[in-house]
């Protein structure tokens, strides 16, 4: 997730000034309906104070769903990008430009949706009542001391901050929302200031104040005068200003520096273990004898057969007439992966992007590669099949912030040195189970029978074509397919 932060602020910042600013006035428009909704839900009811206020809050996360997962830049959680400053990835000018953009286009989708809500008259439902909640919350907002102002911006924007970064854990748009609406619930039953969120709901008042008719007062049973102080000077100082600062200390800084602070600390060395138990342990010997007396009597002589042939290499070349000698040749008996395996291999790194890294392998001609650390350890393994998953989960657009980290595959099969090269050529190309459909007691599992050759050509294994040699955690080379059936094919002449 802290990955994914550190990318979410450097998109934020890298966007073009127009694209940005358009989000942004959907961010704000966005905003700007959930504080309706939550005006619409809180009128007119009766009841336990705190369930009112949940049932507003739960509304109000509408908001937040909306520019998560419809797409906008809402600035209490563009203030995130402080995790990409902190990396160096951006500089503070660009940061600070970045933060300006998407406030005035908040600013300007808040107001947008001010001008149709207030024209639409929806001040003037349930009797006047939902104008004179609005105006009652616009009013309370102008209360705070400076300071209580400032804290609360605090608290609001870690929960709104939080909330954005738990989505960061899945790609799935159900299960972002509903991680989103308890943070959005609690900040805002509990009276936290959201900055923008206050950019509609004081201005709304305002307005309702200064514009609506006085048939609306007389309806609503309400003076225009006990409102007076919903100005545009009292707003700014009193409320924007130590609220927007609250806002940026709480996201941008316990938030996004926090877990800067923790995620920069050294790791220690045997943080990640991605290699599986040695090969010895993945791979079973070809020995199948002891099993043949409980099988079909047909199956079992083929089997037999099979085994007496020897199954390394086949028992019946296509290619090769057999000379006499079906024994497995010493030179292939006495290979380890240490003799074939190459030792300066083509790897990656985990901080390149997903087109860096597709870039490398296609000019190195390569498939996959090992990815490691500055102290050569194995970290994963990427293919150019992942990288282009990610591609298309994202349509293909540009400036997709996933990096190497982010998708290569962690739990690698690995194999060391001193392997025996013939038991890695049965795991890569033989599936035991396909070839001997038998249970661990003897017993046939498939229910039609096949012959040798048969099943044979069906078994082939869904095994990697290469794998990491690593030793000590330590990647010390690669040995692939190719480079095993280039020293086996010397062997046979």
């Amino acid at each position: 997730m802290y990955l994914h932060a550190e990318h979410y602020g450097l998109s934020k910042v890298s966007k073009s000034h127009g694209q940005s600013i358009g989000l942004a006035v959907f961010a704000g428009a966005f905003i700007a309906l959930a504080f309706v909704f939550y005006i619409t839900v809180t009128t007119g009811v009766t009841g336990s104070w705190g369930l009112v206020r949940l049932a507003g809050g739960l509304a109000f996360s509408l908001g937040l769903m909306l520019v998560v997962i419809c797409g906008g830049e809402l600035f209490t959680s563009t203030v995130l990008s402080t995790v990409a400053w902190a990396q160096k990835q951006v500089n503070t000018n660009a940061l600070l430009i970045c933060w300006l953009r998407v406030y005035i286009g908040n600013l300007f989708g808040a107001l947008m949706m001010l001008g149709l809500v207030f024209a639409g008259g929806m001040h003037q439902l349930d009797g006047g009542l939902w104008g004179v909640n609005a105006l009652n919350i616009a009013q309370h907002k102008l209360h705070y001391g400076w300071g209580q102002a400032f804290v609360l911006g605090v608290l609001c924007n870690m929960l709104v901050c939080l909330g954005v970064w738990m989505t960061f854990a899945s790609k799935d748009a159900l299960t972002k929302a509903i991680l989103l609406m308890l943070p959005v619930a609690m900040f805002v039953s509990s009276g936290f200031e959201h900055s923008i969120a206050n950019l509609f709901m004081v201005p709304l008042g305002i307005t309702i104040v200064h514009f609506a008719d006085a048939s609306f007062f007389v309806s609503a049973g309400v003076d225009a005068t006990q409102y007076s102080d919903l100005t545009i000077s009292n707003f700014i100082l009193h409320n924007l200003i130590p609220v927007t600062l609250g806002n940026i200390v709480g996201g941008g800084l316990l938030v996004g520096l926090g877990y800067w602070l923790i995620e920069k600390q050294p790791k220690p060395a045997t943080v990640l273990q991605v290699a599986p138990p040695p090969l010895a342990e993945c791979i079973t010997p070809l020995a199948v004898k002891k099993s043949v007396t409980q099988l079909p009597s047909s199956l079992a002589e083929s089997v037999n057969q099979a085994v007496t042939q020897n199954a390394y290499v086949q028992a019946h070349p296509l290619s090769v007439e057999p000379s006499g000698d079906l024994s497995m040749p010493k030179s292939i008996q006495k290979l380890n992966v240490s003799d074939i395996m190459n030792t300066t291999p083509f790897t990656l790194t985990p901080e390149l992007s997903v087109y860096e890294g597709l870039k490398r392998l296609s000019n190195a001609n390569e498939r996959g590669a090992p990815v490691i650390d500055e102290q050569q350890r194995l970290l994963g393994f990427i293919s150019q099949q992942d990288l282009l998953r990610s591609l298309w989960s994202e349509e293909y657009v540009r400036g997709i912030a996933y990096k190497v980290a982010d998708l290569m595959q962690t739990q690698v099969l690995t194999v060391a040195p001193n392997d025996a090269v013939a038991d890695l050529i049965e795991l890569m190309v033989v599936d035991r189970n396909k070839l001997f459909p038998v249970s661990q007691m003897g017993v046939l599992t498939g229910s039609t029978f096949a012959s040798y050759e048969e099943r044979l050509r069906h078994a082939y294994a869904n095994k990697p074509s290469s794998f990491p040699v690593v030793e000590a955690g330590k990647l010390l080379g690669i040995i692939s397919r190719e480079a095993i059936a280039a020293r086996v094919s010397r062997v046979y002449g």
